[in-house]
């Protein structure tokens, strides 16, 4: 059996290998406003002039663009005087919408400067306003109306959206954000944004705002809801980039993907919203959490009050490592944003074990257990000291503020240990850092603890999920730290045996954890975290949070 076949057979036996299904899919369509009423009225008049604009759009992009404008004007005028009118505000936000595209698409730049634009009913002068702090140029973007995107795939089950004024759009940045490690954002924005146009005769201007930020805006005098569309820039992100593609390659060949441990804000920081931080689980990616992201935000409260980072690493590594590097995410947090409010992590599978290690205290009461003695009396080779300190001496962060575990085996999975596991755990290549410390320096634990297994390498990430794992063995002697409250969601299949249940790789005594402030078995396979009721779990602690 060659190694491609020992691969697809360990992974599917272990429910951890990625869907066949496309997580998300966009596709480009065509909108078309539909005409009623009388053509006498002045939104009929609105109406006539959009449906001409739309024939001229690939021949005359600049006269499509008037006729955009001038359909906008009128529906913008019968809003002002009567800022109930459906049918005003669907032409007014379809007119926007298309003066967009054909802007992106001519492409015409009224961002850097006025632009003269032929109307139906005289010249339009169009320019853009900046809103003051900002900082950007909608230039330095590709902005593509929601509307012209068909959103589909595993991910994605319902289209969040909230009905309002003016055009939702993603904005794709046109170049990779050089500064993105510092400032712990996306290496290229994919945002959610809303153009509104303001006419005061024929001058017309373009303002761009951000709903996570602006829930109302003002229109002619009056107030109303700001139309946005919340699930488009997170489905062109995923099509773009495509991250679940290396969630199996990183669990095999860690070191090689070292750079992509990181942690990532998916929204502008906000000082007054609580960071939710995601940690998926083994190979897996960020990605796996698009259904709950998507469906949280469809709760205004949630909107409101949180906003939503991933932690991705390689999975490849034995998860205290991936821990120290979580760590020190944490310490790139305090340095961005010194003032940030408290931290709510949610963690699936070893996720979840990533995440207890931020709300254990432990010192060096570890690191005594495998030397037998202090660091500072521990002879070990400077690099590979500073490694093991790092992963094995820590204390609980304080501000992680809550923990929601799914699927989490805090004390071990067997497949991890069976047949099926040692074979997956042989195909992990260790990174080189790891694999050059000599096993001898992590003997002295194996006589403190003779039920151990034996290794005669160094632990990967699999390694460290069986149940009879050194530290594993250890880390559950630990109590997680008194006042910090911790949830847990489990997985039963769908048989509803609990407690004698299981996902289908993590056994009921493995993530049940007492002392949790709620415990919910959901009837799920071990992608809990996708799952309708977990999610709803996930949002009612999160609304009951403070």
């Amino acid at each position: 059996m060659n190694s491609i076949r020992i691969i697809r057979l360990v992974f599917a036996a272990l429910a951890l290998a990625g869907c066949a299904e496309k997580i998300a899919t966009v596709k480009q369509t065509s909108p078309r406003f539909a005409s009623v009423g009388t053509q006498k009225s002045e939104l009929g008049v609105a109406e006539r002039q959009l449906h001409d604009a739309q024939k001229l759009e690939h021949r005359e992009p600049t006269r499509a663009l008037g006729g955009y404008l001038a359909s906008a004007k009128i529906a913008s005028d019968q809003l002002n005087r009567q800022p109930g009118d459906a049918r005003a505000r669907d032409l007014y936000d379809f007119a926007v919408a298309r003066c967009v595209a054909v802007i992106e698409r001519a492409p015409l730049d009224p961002w850097n400067h006025s632009l003269s634009v032929p109307g139906p009913d005289g010249e339009y002068v169009l320019t853009t306003l900046r809103h003051p702090g900002a900082g950007r140029n909608p230039a330095d973007y590709n902005i593509i109306p929601a509307d012209t995107l068909a959103i589909g795939g595993t991910s994605f089950d319902k289209r969040i959206t909230v009905a309002g004024v003016g055009a939702p759009v993603v904005a794709v940045g046109n170049e990779e954000n050089s500064d993105s490690r510092k400032t712990l954002a996306a290496r290229r924005l994919y945002g959610t944004a809303t153009a509104i146009i303001r006419f005061k005769d024929h001058r017309a201007q373009i303002e761009f705002y951000e709903p996570f930020r602006t829930e109302r805006v003002t229109l002619g005098g009056h107030t109303s809801p700001l139309a946005a569309d919340f699930t488009a820039p997170l489905a062109v992100a995923l099509t773009s980039e495509r991250p679940e593609k290396i969630g199996l390659a990183r669990l095999l060949r860690p070191e090689k993907y070292a750079h992509t441990a990181r942690l990532t804000r998916l929204q502008d920081y906000d000082p007054n919203r609580i960071p939710v931080i995601l940690v998926h689980g083994l190979q897996d990616t960020p990605a796996s959490w698009a259904p709950m992201i998507n469906t949280l935000r469809e709760d205004p409260d949630i909107r409101r009050r949180y906003q939503f980072w991933v932690f991705s690493y390689p999975s490849g590594y034995p998860y205290p490592y991936s821990a120290a590097l979580f760590r020190k995410e944490l310490d790139s947090v305090d340095r961005a944003f010194p003032n940030h409010k408290g931290i709510v992590l949610v963690g699936h599978s070893m996720g979840g074990m990533v995440s207890r290690l931020m709300i254990t205290d432990v010192g060096d009461k570890l690191w005594r257990v495998y030397f037998g003695k202090s660091p500072a009396e521990t002879n070990i080779p400077g690099s590979t000291k500073e490694l093991l300190e790092e992963s094995l001496i820590f204390n609980h962060r304080p501000e992680v503020k809550r923990v929601l575990f799914i699927c989490s085996p805090h004390r071990g999975a067997n497949m991890a240990s069976n047949w099926i596991g040692r074979i997956g755990s042989m195909l992990v290549k260790p990174p080189v850092f790891l694999a050059s410390i000599p096993m001898s320096t992590l003997t002295a634990v194996a006589t403190s603890n003779p039920t151990a297994m034996q290794l005669n390498r160094m632990p990967n990430s699999i390694d460290t999920l069986a149940p009879n794992n050194r530290f594993v063995l250890e880390i559950n002697k630990f109590p997680i730290t008194p006042g910090i409250p911790f949830h847990t969601i489990e997985g039963d299949r769908g048989r509803g045996d609990a407690p004698k249940s299981s996902d289908g790789v993590v056994p009921y005594w493995s993530s049940h954890l007492e002392g949790a402030q709620s415990e919910l078995v959901v009837p799920s396979k071990h992608s809990a975290h996708r799952n309708p009721q977990a999610i709803a779990e996930v949002g009612r602690i999160l609304r009951l949070h403070h």
